[in-house]
């Protein structure tokens, strides 16, 4: 199948086809007017391309996985000794991510705390507005008007 019909059918770009293939997570042969063509197999494979990348890996992950990328991927993947390499992957990943959703946290505590009408209702006691955080969005809308 040509570029754009794998694009169609795996709902991404040709743009994003051509990016997996320089990265070597993706390959094409050529016909002789030099057109992108690729087999049956490369559905599956750029399937789990995007599965893997919306699921927080990042491309450089990723080729950790390609030869896993042919078939299909389990929604749970179970513990195996031989994926070791793998495993340390995802950990890294994790670890990355809980950093960096920990110093979201910290950022996002210090703009409330500086503009306490910001937070949601969940935050305030009660599942409410407290009457200081209501009159603090008063007291700013005052002074902006």
């Amino acid at each position: 199948m040509l570029i754009g019909e794998l694009a169609e059918r795996t709902g991404t770009t040709t743009r994003a086809l051509r990016y997996y293939e320089a990265q070597g997570l993706l390959e094409s042969d050529r016909t002789s007017a030099g057109y992108r063509v690729y087999g049956p197999g490369a559905v599956t494979r750029v399937r789990n391309i995007r599965d893997l990348l919306a699921s927080g890996f990042t491309v450089e992950d990723v080729k950790s996985f390609v030869a896993y990328l042919d078939d299909d991927l389990p929604e749970v993947f179970t513990y195996s000794p031989t994926c070791a390499d793998g495993y340390a992957v995802g950990a890294r990943r994790v670890a990355e991510l809980e950093e960096r959703i920990a110093s979201l946290t910290r950022l996002r505590g210090i703009l409330v705390r500086r503009m306490p009408w910001l937070a949601a209702p969940a935050d305030a006691e009660g599942g409410a507005a407290t009457a200081d955080t209501a009159e603090a969005a008063d007291t700013v809308g005052e002074s902006a008007a």
